[in-house]
């Protein structure tokens, strides 16, 4: 049987996949019908158990690209102290509405997250910085770099809403009847996690290919 999922790295203690957009990691209160997690648990159980497949880091339903699974409680531990002390590189591309004149910036600010707001009682307001490097420009969006330096939940999508451009496609935090230019999803596509391995200190580099849908939305504008 084919494989929903596809595999970009591998090892005894790691595995990489490249999540599609449109799936949630882990089941959520809305009670998703299938998420990341069980998928591929169903689909690779098989040649890895009896060991069980546990996310280190989230990325969320609608973005794209690379994510990290460990291959037991144990190496997830280990993976998610590197997440905590910074020392996982990741590199993201967003499509954004507009211009965006400054080619390099850093966006600092503090950060509320909506979806944390609705199971916990007041406000909850987290410090957030997020790095950015434009690629290129195109007739109704730039293409960005963007480098989390933390990683609040959904900091990229508010940070470039707050500087007055919203991620192509988003509905969370911006209005999409207010821009010309419409895709299905917020466009963030993990691309890059690059880390010294936290069992034989290797350092490895993971490169997940822009999605489909956004190559096509960028073949449109060439």
């Amino acid at each position: 049987m084919k494989k929903r999922i596809k595999v970009l790295f591998e090892d005894e203690y790691f595995i990489v996949f490249d999540k599609p957009s449109g799936i949630v990691v882990i089941p959520t209160p809305q009670k998703d019908n299938l998420c990341l997690t069980q998928i591929v648990n169903r689909e690779y159980a098989s040649h890895i158990a009896p060991k069980k497949l546990h996310p280190c880091h989230r990325i969320d339903r609608d973005t794209s690209g690379a994510i990290i699974y460990a291959k037991g409680k144990h190496f997830q531990r280990l993976m998610m102290d590197k997440f905590r002390k910074h020392e996982v590189k990741k590199v993201y591309i967003a499509f954004v509405h507009g211009i965006i004149r400054k080619k390099r910036g850093e966006m600092r600010s503090y950060i509320s997250n909506i979806e944390r707001l609705r199971f916990t009682r007041g406000p909850f307001y987290m410090f957030a910085v997020t790095k950015y490097r434009v690629l290129e420009y195109k007739n109704k969006f730039s293409v960005v770099e963007v480098y989390p330096v933390t990683g609040r939940t959904n900091q990229i999508r508010i940070h470039f809403k707050e500087i007055g451009h919203p991620l192509v496609g988003e509905r969370k935090y911006a209005f999409a009847r207010d821009y010309s230019l419409k895709f299905r999803r917020a466009a963030l596509h993990a691309h890059i996690l690059e880390w010294n391995h936290p069992v034989n200190g290797e350092k490895v580099k993971v490169v997940s290919d822009l999605a489909d849908d956004m190559k096509r939305l960028l073949s449109q504008f060439s």
